[in-house]
Order: C-alpha cells, then structure tokens, then sequence
C-alpha cells in the first residue's frame, strides 16, 4: 500500500507543499483558514509527516540525546522524565544511552550521540573526574551540552545541580540533633556526586572530633541491579564489628534500603536502635517499611531545568553557558530517631 505523502496533502487541501510544510513545521505564519484546510486534510489522508525528511532540508535534527550512569537507580528515570516533560511540547524526541557507571562507556556515548547528529546532550551526573576534561571541551565547541550534577566546570557546558555538598551537612546535622555521633557512611564508586558527600561528611565528623576512616564505607556499584544486597551485606559486615555506630548515611536511596535490610538480617531495629538516612527521594524510598527519611532531590526539577538549559544553548547555536543551582529537602519518614546509646 503506497503511503500518502505531502504531495497527496497539497493537493487535497488545494495548495502548495511548501504551504503545507510551513503547518507541519510551524516555521511560518500561515493564515488560519488556510491552516484548518491542512489540518483536515492531513487528518483525512492520515498523513505522518517524515521526520527525516524535514531533517534533510532544515539541516537540524530533532533528537536531543541523554546519557545516564544506570537504568536501574530510579533517580534517572524521574530525572529523564522531567526532561521528556519541557521537550514534549518543542518537537523533540529523545535517545536514552546509558554508561554503567564507566568513564570508558561514556566516552562511547558521546560519539555515538555525536556521530547521530543529536541537536544537543544532556549528561546525567557525567564522569568528569575521570575523564579527560579537553574531551568535554572538544564536544562542548560544536554541541550544545548540559550536565546535571557535575562539580568539574567547563566554560561552554551549562549545568543544573543540587547542592549536594549542603544537602549532605543537613542530613548529618539532623541525625547529630538526634543525639547520634558515630555515624557511618556509605558511597559507591566513579561518581562526582560520592565525592563532594564524603567530602562534607569529613568536615563535620572532623568538627566533632569524632572522624573515623572505617567509618567510610565504600560498596562498589552504587547504581547497578546489584547495589541493595551489595550494601545490606557491607552494612551486616560493619555492623558486627563496630556496635558503637548508631546512625547511617547514604548516599542514595538504594544503598538507604540496603542499609535497612542489612539491620534486619542482624536483628537490630530501625529507627529504635539504627537511625537509616538515604538521599535522592526516589519513589521507592516512600514504597518500603519503614518509609525512608531521605533528601527531596528535586528530580523533575532537574531534568526540566536541563532541557531549558538546552533548548536555551540551542537557540543561541550554543553561545551562551549558564549553572543552576537547586537545594535539597529534608523529607522526615520513619528510619530516623532519636540516639538511645548511653556512651
């Protein structure tokens, strides 16, 4: 069955194709009767316009591409979700690649994204430290790019991000009002975000004078299929040894619900005898039993400000770079208490 084209729309509305063109792109003014008469005639024909097509002669695609560390951190998902929320209505479409926490993969997407010919990359919390920053700065020349939560700056990037590094001292503030001191910390590998935590957790704990390395515990893969039972069992690990900590930091969600189910495999009660704090406010995290305290993200926020960044670079044909930053918010639930130990 031969498939209607504009030609066929042109003629049954009674006018010309660069005419029907301009309704379907909406690049020019056309008047409103004449509009109604396309319109009609492309919902008769059932018409779908060619993408690649209308590609070819604006010499501009219509795919913005994203890279994300994992598909598995529900995090992404609500991030990408508010990005899709802002390009829904600008005629983008969006192709998701996904890194598995490597800086080498990474890599890979960026060209591949770039070989496709995308309009522009949104980085999801992008590998900077790990990989070269002349890399970024040889895309950034020639492709609009936004990065969501990188701490490693490039002039021609924009960025959007959370200020992790207060969110995580308002965490630790909160379970240090509750009376807990020996607070453990979890983290994954290759991520800025693990890094500017660690960073603030060891500044307060120094304050206190009551910093301890082993306190520190680092689990691998903080994003993958793998990352509950990976800190459920390091929790179990620690726990035995050290029955001093009373309260425990993660930095997200996933390893907050590890941390719980490694206290239940040891028959210590969460919140009356362990205090569990997460960081992201992923839907799961309200979903379990207890609920989890954690930090409100702003997920949504996230993407959708990312894609205006874009969109911003784009119709500036990238001239122009801006950074956002967004705050973190405490979200009290049930893992959290005050500290019971006399010490």
């Amino acid at each position: 069955m031969k498939s209607t084209t504009i030609i066929d729309v042109a003629k049954k509305a009674q006018v010309s194709v660069a005419t029907v063109s301009r309704v379907v792109n909406g690049n020019y003014p056309v008047k409103d009767s004449t509009r109604r008469k396309v319109l009609e005639a492309i919902r008769d024909l059932k018409y779908i316009p060619n993408i690649q097509a209308r590609e070819l002669n604006t010499q501009r695609s219509s795919i913005i591409g994203i890279i994300v560390p994992s598909l598995f951190n529900t995090f992404f998902a609500e991030v990408v979700n508010g990005i899709e929320s802002f390009t829904a209505s600008s005629g983008y479409s969006l192709l998701l690649t996904y890194t598995k926490d490597n800086p080498i993969s990474e890599k890979r997407c960026m060209n591949e994204l770039l070989m496709r010919n995308v309009s522009g990359i949104i980085n999801i919390s992008p590998n900077t430290e790990k990989v070269a920053s002349d890399f970024f700065d040889q895309i950034a020349e020639r492709m609009p790019m936004v990065f969501i939560n990188s701490y490693v700056k490039r002039p021609a990037i924009s960025y959007v991000n959370n200020d992790e590094q207060i969110g995580t001292k308002i965490a630790l503030e909160y379970l240090i009002s509750l009376g807990h001191k020996n607070i453990c910390f979890i983290r994954g590998d290759r991520s800025d975000s693990y890094e500017f935590k660690q960073n603030a957790y060891e500044e307060i704990m120094k304050k206190m004078h009551n910093f301890r390395e082993d306190y520190i515990l680092n689990i691998g893969a903080g994003n993958s299929i793998e990352t509950v039972e990976l800190t459920a069992e390091k929790v179990v690990e620690t726990l035995q040894e050290k029955k001093e900590i009373t309260a425990i930091f993660s930095c997200n969600d996933l390893m907050g619900i590890g941390a719980v189910n490694g206290c239940h495999r040891l028959g210590i009660k969460v919140p009356q005898d362990m205090s569990v704090m997460g960081f992201d406010n992923i839907l799961l995290s309200n979903f379990i039993e207890p609920k989890l305290t954690t930090m409100d993200q702003n997920m949504m926020t996230l993407g959708w400000t990312a894609a205006s960044l874009l969109m911003e670079k784009i119709a500036n044909e990238n001239k122009t770079s801006r950074q956002v930053v967004l705050q973190n918010t405490l979200v009290l639930r049930d893992t959290t208490a005050a500290c019971r130990h006399v010490e």
